[in-house]
């Protein structure tokens, strides 16, 4: 009886959680193409020296300008061999390690002093709050772009400073958002009712907040790591982010661009793969955040 009842009693309940949260997932195109490409990414940059057809920092002049497979060059260099005769998709694949290691690190120190503030002024509210939306106006008020380059300038570039200076530069998104979820959550009933039972203030914090705002988290996170690629290969591109021989997209551009009007390729290569990436990062956040948090969304 007991046996007969139970598929009966699962039909009625209805799929649980777990089902519903892998049906929106498979379901969501946008989120399977983002991550796809993100996870491909990720296992070229972790097997870069097996993927790797040539030593990236090698050079040779006898072999240089060599063009792509697609424009009659050979299978000894598919993507061609820059101006120094160094293989192009070495370079290429060696590069997704410095795209990926300055993205993720940066939005990961980003993330955790915006959110760390931004938790702060909205739990506690009063002068907290006002100390921390006085920083976020200052910050704010200054140019990333402008900071980044003076900095960097001053500091001089490489890979460390570039991941600090970003990782110090853009956490106010993560303040902003986390402020204001916070300041809606602080308001449940539930948080009133873990105050009135004694609960701490860090476990309130930990417990009832954050797996509340996890799911913004989850989209600022996939844009400040988008955000900080893009600042990079536009600080490489300038001169004053990751400084040769390292493999760098934007250094890759930024190498070319004198070439552009003869060989397009050696531009068009990096600044399409760079494209594609940040592209994957920014559906993969939208998806996650319409599979973990979709009232609203169609």
């Amino acid at each position: 009886m007991t046996d007969a009842a139970d598929p009966l009693a699962r039909e009625i309940r209805g799929p649980s959680p777990q089902q519903m949260l892998k049906s929106r997932a498979l379901s969501h195109k946008g989120l399977i193409f983002g991550m796809s490409v993100v996870v491909l990414l990720v296992l070229v940059a972790l097997l870069a020296p097996v993927l790797a057809p040539h030593d990236p920092y090698e050079q040779s002049l006898m072999t240089r300008m060599v063009p792509p497979v697609f424009m009659g060059g050979t299978w000894e260099h598919p993507l061609g061999t820059d101006h120094l005769g160094r293989d192009y998709l070495s370079r290429l694949i060696y590069g997704a390690r410095v795209s990926l290691m300055i993205g993720a690190i940066a939005a990961l120190i980003s993330g955790v002093i915006g959110t760390a503030m931004g938790v702060a002024a909205g739990y506690f509210g009063g002068k907290v709050d006002a100390f921390v939306m006085f920083l976020i106006n200052v910050r704010l008020a200054m140019p990333v772009v402008l900071v980044a380059l003076a900095v960097v300038a001053i500091l001089g570039g490489s890979l460390t400073v570039v991941i600090c200076v970003l990782g110090l530069l853009l956490w106010d998104r993560f303040a902003v958002v986390m402020r204001a979820s916070t300041l809606q959550i602080s308001r449940r009933d539930y948080i009133a009712a873990a105050q009135v039972i004694g609960a701490s203030t860090p476990r309130i914090l930990l417990t009832e907040i954050m797996p509340n705002v996890v799911n913004n988290l989850i989209v600022i996170v996939t844009l400040e790591m988008a955000h900080a690629i893009l600042l990079e290969a536009a600080l490489s591109f300038l001169g004053l982010g990751v400084q040769p021989p390292t493999p760098s997209w934007g250094l890759m551009v930024s190498e070319g661009k004198n070439m552009m009007l003869f060989e397009p390729w050696l531009v068009l290569i990096p600044g399409v793969v760079l494209f594609v990436l940040v592209l994957a990062i920014n559906l993969m956040g939208d998806g996650l955040r319409d599979v973990t948090a979709p009232e609203g969304r169609s």
